[in-house]
């Protein structure tokens, strides 16, 4: 990079065009400043700049059509986009149509002079490393299908059954569908176990074995890395993850759950069930509950760094250990979330979903999610997260932790055990209840 490089303002507001000529020449850029899209065009027409800063709201013709026209005219002109007013939908089309990045207002002028120095210097990006995408089948390697007799049990826990004091609604955005749903949460007697049921009265109990697709996942090791379905009778109930993790750490046993196909998002987070528990209040039933005691470790995947693999050991409690690493932003991350150290409603449940635009992009298009991701989705582009603040530094895998809990309640009974995670996703959580299952009934 060179400071000889020129940068062109486009912004209506003069206080700001005044504040970043001063701040940009001071670092040595020449600067050309327009108001309005006339301007710039005419401008444009006499030199090219090596950088535009392009405000969203302009009078007359707006920014995203200016930017729109860029992209035909100068498809390789490097355009950051600015914005005091906009939200995430803006920022993503932004992105979209072509703009390297996209700044808030007030800009924070340290952050903005750093953008534009990897802009100008035309550093080649980092490699990639894998985040699943959403629409693939995740397939489980299973190194030792052999599964140790007497591996896991059933056995009495200390605590009772429990169930909700009364009915709770939550209502909110489907991840996949993108339609407005919401859930009903009623209680139910003991031993009636945690139950979906739709709209027409179709009864599907949370359990690994009313997975979508669930015998061709077994024979083939195949499960979805995107979200978990439960099915039966031709009926769905999509994304559970979050809502079996909020019961699971909360302890409920006995819950009927009413929903129109698809459980609401909402923010991608379990933040709204454990609060919607929290609504109506937990019950004790006068019936002992039962947890599956972990006696010996079962596995998935190879014990290596660089491959996925989760597995469980003995362990008086419930603990998870978590590891991931992926590209900037996130780097590689380790947590253990242990349930009697821990408070899940404080520590994991506020975690939110995250993945990178081209995924979600491709996933919009192919039509297999819905709107739903740009409301509930931490958004990843070039490095960084361009669509909210972190409610952590290391968000990221405290949602992992979060959607292996959901996954985990799967077995239909909570773990007494370790588990083990490396860079997993649900096709590995799912692969892994399996085994657990297959133990329990064995």
């Amino acid at each position: 990079m060179t400071k000889s490089q020129t940068i062109c303002i486009v912004d209506d507001e003069a206080a700001i065009r005044e504040t970043l000529e001063n701040v940009l020449s001071d670092e040595g850029y020449p600067v050309m400043s327009c108001h309005d899209s006339i301007s710039f065009f005419e401008k444009l027409e006499q030199q090219t700049p090596d950088l535009v800063l392009l405000d969203i709201w302009l009078p007359g013709i707006d920014g995203m059509a200016i930017l729109s026209k860029l992209r035909e005219t100068y498809p390789e002109l490097p355009v950051i986009m600015m914005s005091g007013h906009a939200g995430i939908d803006a920022a993503v089309n932004a992105i979209k149509l072509g703009a390297v990045d996209f700044m808030e207002k007030p800009l924070r002028l340290e952050i903005l002079l750093d953008k534009i120095a990897v802009v100008l210097s035309n550093k080649p990006p980092e490699r990639v490393k894998d985040l699943a995408s959403d629409t693939r089948m995740e397939v489980a390697k299973i190194i030792d299908p052999i599964i140790p007799s007497g591996a896991v049990r059933l056995k009495d826990s200390e605590r009772p059954q429990r169930t909700l004091k009364g009915n709770v609604v939550l209502n909110g955005k489907g991840l996949l569908t993108g339609r407005n749903t919401g859930v009903i949460l009623s209680p139910l007697d003991p031993n009636s176990g945690v139950v979906f049921q739709t709209l027409d009265d179709t009864s599907l109990p949370a359990h690994i074995t009313n997975i979508e697709n669930f015998s061709q996942s077994v024979k083939q090791q195949s499960f979805s890395a995107n979200s978990t379905v439960l099915a039966r009778e031709n009926r769905r109930v999509r994304t559970v993850e979050h809502l079996m993790a909020s019961l699971h750490m909360a302890g409920i046993t006995n819950v009927l759950a009413k929903v129109d196909e698809e459980i609401p998002n909402v923010d991608g987070s379990a933040q709204d069930f454990s609060e919607l528990i929290k609504e109506a209040g937990v019950q004790d039933q006068d019936v002992p509950a039962k947890e599956a005691v972990v006696l010996a470790p079962i596995q998935v995947g190879r014990k290596k760094l660089t491959e996925k693999h989760l597995y469980v050991e003995p362990f008086e409690g419930f603990e998870v250990k978590m590891r991931i690493d992926y590209t900037a932003p996130i780097g590689e991350q380790k947590l253990t979330f242990n349930s009697a150290q821990n408070s899940f409603d404080l520590d994991i449940a506020p975690a939110r979903s995250f993945n990178t635009f081209e995924n979600i992009d491709l996933a919009q298009k192919t039509g297999t999610v819905g709107s739903g991701y740009l409301d509930s989705h931490i958004i990843l582009h070039d490095g960084k997260v361009i669509n909210t603040d972190l409610r952590y530094p290391d968000e990221f895998i405290r949602h992992k932790i979060l959607d292996l809990i959901g996954d985990l309640y799967l077995l239909g009974y909570p773990l007494r055990g370790r588990v083990v995670a490396n860079m997993t996703s649900h096709g590995y959580n799912q692969a892994l209840v399996q085994k657990l299952h297959v133990a329990l009934t064995t």
